[in-house]
């Protein structure tokens, strides 16, 4: 038996390294990749997505939902996190931020570990990022539009480092946004079903798409935008990657399905998420995509029954929203 492992790159070792380790990203949700500037209503639901990277596979919209009443829209939140094991002290490196203006607002920002090497504590840029975006939340600029606060929280963030970042907004009329760069991710719940899902981008494995404080790095403009069409009774999980790549949808589903409140929710996902990141037996859907992707237990060892298993040691970061009427 092996265990995946990971320590993802900077901006700058993406670009100039050879990769190092693997990041694995769960292939069914790339499949889910909107294509170039569609709009369109797919089995009921709205779906409006403007990548800036090449697609070829319409969104992850399988649940029809029932017609739209008119009545205005809010979320209820709530949040845990747990740390990696080894960033304790530290308190990790993922950041997020949520808020009640208008409809409701969710951000998550995964601090890329790699700078840690440069003696940079990467955890200050997640920060600062999602400090900014609070502060201009209501900047008349950003006018309630998630890519342009991605653009001005970055422009302002002034500390070293890189972070992977997803901002979602809900309108009042049920319409969430979202600007997405890297592998938080998003999920929309209804009626027991996946009803809509993110897709990561990454240069390749172990190298995500992310904010920096470099000048050559990814920007707002690379940003997977989807507009959504939601209605009362939805469930939205956010999180940063510890919670997906430990966590199947399947368990996302069942585990949203055990409570009505969403703190308690959000604990039991983050919970299980770190029960699995540590089992050494886990068959992971990162040690899964592992093993897709031809990253396996040398032969000698397979000879034997033996693969690459177990989950991946993170900073687990989880967000719950339901969606209420007003």
């Amino acid at each position: 038996m092996a265990t995946a492992s990971i320590s993802r790159a900077s901006a700058s070792q993406c670009h100039n390294l050879f990769p190092r380790f693997y990041a694995l990203r769960r292939a069914k949700f790339r499949d889910s990749v909107c294509p170039s500037s569609r709009v369109g209503r797919r089995n009921g639901i709205l779906v409006c997505c403007a990548p800036q990277t090449p697609t070829s596979s319409p969104p992850s919209t399988a649940i029809s939902p029932p017609a739209l009443s008119g009545q205005e829209l809010t979320l209820c939140f709530g949040s845990y996190s747990i740390p990696h094991p080894k960033k304790v002290e530290k308190g990790g490196e993922d950041a997020f931020f949520f808020s009640g203006y208008n409809g409701g607002v969710i951000a998550v920002a995964d601090g890329v570990s790699g700078w840690a090497e440069q003696n940079v504590n990467p955890a200050l840029f997640s920060r600062e990022m999602m400090s900014r975006v609070s502060s201009l939340l209501k900047d008349e600029e950003v006018s309630y539009d998630p890519r342009s606060l991605m653009k001005d929280a970055h422009a302002a963030t002034s500390s070293v480092g890189s972070a992977t970042v997803i901002i979602a907004m809900l309108e009042k009329n049920g319409i969430l946004k979202i600007a997405n760069v890297g592998d938080c991710g998003l999920r929309v719940i209804r009626r027991g079903q996946i009803a809509f899902s993110t897709s990561p981008q990454e240069h390749y494995f172990d190298c995500p798409y992310q904010l920096s404080s470099e000048a050559v790095t990814q920007t707002y403009l690379d940003a997977m935008v989807c507009s959504v069409e939601l209605v009362k009774g939805d469930i939205l999980v956010i999180g940063s990657d510890g919670l997906f790549d430990n966590v199947f949808d399947t368990e996302i589903v069942s585990t949203v399905g055990t409570s009505n409140d969403v703190g308690n929710t959000a604990k039991a996902l983050a919970e299980l998420a770190r029960s699995h990141s540590v089992d050494l037996r886990y068959d992971s859907p990162y040690s899964i995509e592992a093993r897709a992707r031809g990253f396996d237990v040398p032969w000698y060892k397979k000879i034997f029954g033996m693969k690459l298993t177990g989950g991946k040691m993170d900073d687990i970061t989880v967000v719950v929203g339901r969606v209420e009427s007003l």
